[in-house]
């Protein structure tokens, strides 16, 4: 299994996309990854935004990015809560300064402007947060996912399976 030594964050607060949190994190577990879930505290259940709640098995001050390979943003109405912890904002900026797999898809740009890291990059999202993203700096394409070095980003979950597959094939490169 190629990702079996590869750990990776998954951000997860209320109201998150359901799909875009499970999809791409069964994905790299069947490829070996181990995933944590990470909230605002360990141990609480968060439900999605259409019913399937995730437990978080971390808080977002319980661990040090360092220790992670890549981190997945789900989308949501969640990135609007997640960009407000200056702790979620640092996990970010850690994985792009390191260069590390970024995950976002949906409205998750959200986060990733927050942390200040969208400037010259190429991106998508959904469309609803293209005029954020462009503000933010980065250059906004229409396609289903995009690949701008280290940073993933696809637009909703009808693009899931390409998305979940290019950010494997980047943790599994890195």
């Amino acid at each position: 299994m190629r990702l079996q030594n590869k750990k990776v964050i998954a951000l997860v607060s209320k109201d998150f996309e359901d799909l875009e949190l499970w999809y791409p994190l069964l994905r790299l577990q069947e490829e070996g990854a181990t995933i944590h879930l990470v909230g605002e505290k360990a141990g609480t259940e968060y439900p999605g935004k259409y019913g399937v709640p995730a437990t978080s098995d971390y808080g977002f001050d319980d661990i040090r990015p360092e220790n992670y390979d890549g981190i997945l943003v789900p989308g949501g109405w969640s990135p609007d809560k997640l960009r407000r912890y200056e702790s979620v904002l640092n996990m970010v900026r850690h994985m792009d300064e390191h260069k590390k797999p970024i995950g976002q898809i949906c409205h998750a740009g959200w986060v990733l402007i927050s942390a200040g890291i969208l400037e010259g990059r190429q991106v998508t999202s959904t469309p609803g947060i293209k005029d954020d993203m462009i503000n933010a700096g980065a250059e906004w394409l229409d396609k289903p996912v995009v690949q701008d070095g280290h940073l993933i980003s696809a637009r909703r979950p009808p693009d899931l399976p390409p998305y979940a597959k290019a950010f494997a094939d980047l943790l599994a490169e890195s």
